[in-house]
């Protein structure tokens, strides 16, 4: 079962024109099913607790990942929503393949289980969480896995590992589908694309064309030697947009980025053009073996913009 993501809207951010909480979750549906109209097949959201310095500042709106996907699940027909990615350190995996499970019984059969390491410390600090090295986070990961993959397809689940503990734990109801495709995020060479080959139903990929050349290399490398079938895990990327029918226009959007607060690394990575530059861009992704697209757009709020995305990346990924 690969993750279904083939064109994806990643909701990173909260913080509208002239919109208040009171108004919030509105604009939010109407982004969704926007996205869900125009060709887009999932909508992602963050697993964080206050913004992201790549996105904008800490204090703007930040709303729980999990909790808005059940929201927009209960007001959409189609598209398939997940966590890109939920983070092992914040959450107990028993607790996060329940979140999970809830969400697809919601959504119809609807939802994907992302899953990640953490990297961000600072957030970590602020709300009491620990943060372990990083050799130990993607040990807890690989631990997590196993034991959502078991809730979601076992009457019950024991697991004594070295950092989770899970004794004849049930997930009732089962998912929809009898399972929940698990993507795991993240571009480590070694430890994350193995267990991607290991483990996963899907990955996600951070870079341009030739590095997702690259990665999905190291990525078939790995399944060669597990016995993995390559062709069983959907390969997606990620790819921050700016778009508007002149270059000029697309590049004024990006002080939309820079009036949020958000990183200028962040917006030298945002690819900026007219809907031909933006095509031909996704199109060398899709040529270099990515299945799936995570499109993140900064005026998402404009749903003109959201349908003109959906509509010209859709064909390339269909």
């Amino acid at each position: 079962m690969r993750v279904p993501i083939t064109l994806d809207l990643h909701i990173s951010n909260f913080t509208y024109p002239d919109v208040g909480p009171d108004k919030l979750f509105d604009k939010i549906v109407q982004i969704a099913t926007t996205a869900e109209n125009s060709g887009f097949s999932s909508v992602s959201a963050m697993d964080h607790l206050h913004q992201i310095a790549p996105v904008g500042a800490p204090q703007n709106f930040m709303l729980d990942g999990s909790t808005i996907l059940a929201g927009i699940a209960a007001r959409t027909q189609k598209l398939t929503l997940g966590l890109l990615v939920g983070s092992v350190t914040y959450r107990n995996p028993a607790h996060a393949a329940k979140i999970t499970t809830t969400v697809d019984v919601i959504s119809g059969g609807r939802a994907w289980h992302g899953i990640g390491a953490g990297w961000f410390e600072e957030e970590h600090k602020a709300y009491g969480f620990d943060f372990p090295g990083l050799g130990q986070r993607l040990a807890m990961e690989e631990e997590a896995i196993q034991i959502h993959r078991s809730l979601f397809t076992k009457d019950q689940t024991t697991f004594h590992g070295k950092y989770f503990q899970v004794e004849n734990a049930y997930n009732n109801p089962k998912p929809v589908r009898g399972d929940i495709p698990i993507l795991i995020g993240g571009s480590g060479e070694q430890k994350t694309l193995g267990m991607v080959a290991k483990y996963g139903d899907g990955c996600n990929l951070f870079g341009d064309a030739d590095n997702a050349k690259r990665l999905l290399g190291v990525l078939a490398g790995h399944c060669e030697k597990l016995g993995r079938n390559y062709d069983d895990i959907q390969k997606t990327g990620m790819m921050q947009i700016a778009i508007a029918d002149t270059h000029e226009k697309a590049q004024a959007k990006l002080e939309i980025l820079r009036r949020r607060g958000t990183a200028e690394q962040a917006i030298a990575n945002t690819v900026v053009g007219t809907p031909d530059t933006i095509g031909e861009e996704a199109q060398k992704r899709r040529d270099a073996g990515l299945q799936g697209l995570t499109v993140g757009v900064p005026d998402n709020y404009d749903t003109e913009t959201v349908e003109q995305v959906g509509k010209l990346l859709a064909p390339i990924f269909s």
